[in-house]
């Protein structure tokens, strides 16, 4: 999972964005975002593969997007049938800008999360921040926290989690500031581990008290 957290910092205000990115010389382009059910996130899958590539491969080659792109539809095709998947899109009229999604943290849930999160200070259920992903344009303009505001608005959840790798310093900084909490390293294929080279990181927010 990537979550560039550098696309949730946000504006204070949609107007103070709007003129920001005028003045910057940026198209003003006015998102809407709604919630997809689990049909329509499955029958948009080719859409939210083609936001991912653009997403985060704009500057590997053609080969290593076509191979994380269909590294992501497997993986995709595995989170849209969880119980309890929830997904947003985010949309500049017709065109797709921004997808979030998840689901509560289950047996078969992200490896280490439910591990960490059970000897945790929150007690209850956890949503886990599957992915978030931002095509580079709509950036730092409260899209992504717009998304994660909706996203989270129907879980009964306790605590949400997200896994950032911790090369991503800028997005550890933001989590940390933000009063996310850091609960541990998982190595990407399962476990609880030391080893930072090998591993991601485990950051989580209260949502209720």
């Amino acid at each position: 999972m990537h979550v560039p957290l550098s696309v949730l910092r946000r504006c204070t205000s949609a107007r103070w964005c709007t003129a920001r990115r005028a003045r910057e010389g940026h198209a003003v382009a006015e998102v809407f975002i709604r919630r997809l059910s689990r049909w329509q996130a499955e029958s948009q899958r080719e859409a939210v593969a083609k936001v991912y590539v653009e997403s985060y491969g704009t500057e590997d080659s053609a080969a290593d997007r076509a191979s994380d792109r269909e590294e992501f539809l497997e993986t995709f095709a595995d989170d849209v049938q969880r119980p309890g998947f929830d997904m947003v899109v985010a949309a500049s009229g017709p065109r797709p800008v921004a997808y979030a999604y998840g689901f509560p943290v289950g047996d078969d849930g992200p490896s280490g999360i439910a591990e960490l999160t059970s000897g945790g200070p929150v007690s209850g259920p956890v949503f886990v921040l599957a992915e978030l992903m931002v095509l580079p344009d709509f950036r730092r303009d409260g899209v992504a926290t717009r998304l994660i505001e909706q996203l989270l608005m129907r879980t009964n959840a306790a605590q949400v989690t997200v896994r950032v790798h911790p090369a991503n310093e800028s997005g550890v900084s933001a989590l940390r500031a933000w009063g996310w909490t850091r609960l541990g390293t998982v190595e990407p294929t399962g476990g609880v581990v030391t080893a930072v080279d090998t591993a991601v990181e485990i950051w989580s927010r209260t949502l209720t008290t």
